[in-house]
C-alpha cells in the first residue's frame, strides 16, 4: 500500500508561483513513476505531468508547458510540481498518483488533493 499526501496549494494572484509537494510512504517509492493531475470545478480530472521512476525523464501537457515543472527527490520520497506564471484557468484541486503501469498508463493510490486558486 502507498499513501500520498499533497501540500503546497493556496491562493495566489495571476502570474504568481506555487510549489506543490507529494510525500509518499509505504511501498518502495523509487519503483514507480509519479504523476500530477488536476480537477477544476465542474470539469473532469485531467492529467498534468508525469515523471519517470528515477526522475530522469518527465512530461507535461501542452497547456502548462514552459510554466510547470515536475521533479522528484527519491531520498525524500517526494515528488514536486513547480508552477510558475499561474493563470486563473489553473484553478483546481491538484492530485498526485502513482503510475502503477507505464505500459497501460495506469495510475493508482491517489492523494487527498490540494487546492490551488489563482485570482485575476
Amino acid at each position: 500500500q502507498v499513501q500520498l499526501v499533497e501540500s503546497g496549494g493556496g491562493l495566489v494572484q495571476a502570474g504568481g508561483s506555487l510549489r506543490l509537494s507529494c510525500a509518499a510512504s509505504g511501498r518502495t517509492f523509487s519503483s514507480y513513476g509519479m504523476g500530477w493531475f488536476r480537477q477544476a470545478p465542474g470539469k473532469e480530472r485531467e492529467f498534468v505531468a508525469r515523471t519517470s521512476r528515477t526522475g530522469g525523464s518527465s512530461y507535461v501537457v501542452d497547456s502548462v508547458k514552459g510554466r510547470f515543472t515536475i521533479s522528484r527527490d527519491t531520498a525524500k520520497n517526494t515528488v514536486y510540481l513547480q508552477m510558475n506564471s499561474l493563470k486563473p484557468e489553473d484553478t483546481a484541486v491538484f492530485y498526485c498518483a502513482v503510475r502503477v503501469s507505464a505500459i497501460d498508463d495506469e495510475y493508482a493510490y491517489w492523494g487527498q488533493g490540494t487546492q490551488v486558486t489563482v485570482s485575476s
